[in-house]
């Protein structure tokens, strides 16, 4: 383990603990047992280490996740570092670095959408402006969810949601398809 794994790891644990705002450089340092100047090698500040810590566990997550056969699936994956570390990013979405949490929760949305988006849209031929219309509005439908679901305390079953969502919206994205099939033609 690398020192800046172990000072993500120090970082973590602590937000499990209490709010982003009662954390200090130190609190981090002592958590692990390096030197400040150590810390201050890595990184420039705490959103710094913060904003690496989200980044890396969204790369992590998308790149074990496989193909996303449903949008429920992309909304589970995009929600999944949430599920994972609950406390940390209650502390995190109720700081004032709120901002890079959701800067990189947009990106996650984007790219489990693209990976949904190549199966669904598969061969239909539509137009790039519409590709890009389409993957935006589940990539905001996929935030939006998540975004609602945190504020909420992350108290309901957001898988149970995104998967009653996804029946109740069944057919939508063909319907879509064709309609910018058709367009296209």
């Amino acid at each position: 383990m690398t020192t800046r794994d172990t000072l993500k790891g120090s970082l973590l644990r602590l937000l499990e603990e209490r709010p982003l705002r009662e954390i200090t450089v130190k609190d981090i340092v002592q958590n692990c047992g390096v030197n400040r100047n150590t810390f201050y090698y890595h990184f420039k500040d705490i959103p710094s280490l913060l904003e690496e810590i989200i980044t890396d566990y969204a790369d992590r997550i998308i790149a074990n996740q496989g193909p996303a056969l449903s949008l429920a699936d992309c909304l589970e994956t995009a929600a999944r570092f949430a599920q994972e570390h609950r406390q940390a990013v209650l502390h995190i979405s109720q700081s004032a670095h709120r901002d890079l949490f959701e800067l990189c929760l947009m990106d996650v949305c984007r790219r489990v959408v693209e990976d949904f988006a190549a199966a669904a849209i598969g061969s239909v031929a539509i137009s790039p402006a519409d590709r890009a219309i389409i993957l935006r509005f589940y990539q905001c439908e996929c935030f939006g969810q998540i975004i609602a679901w945190l504020n909420s305390g992350m108290r309901y079953d957001v898988g149970a949601q995104f998967r009653r969502l996804c029946y109740l919206g069944e057919g939508m994205t063909e319907q879509m398809l064709k309609r910018a099939a058709i367009q296209n033609t």
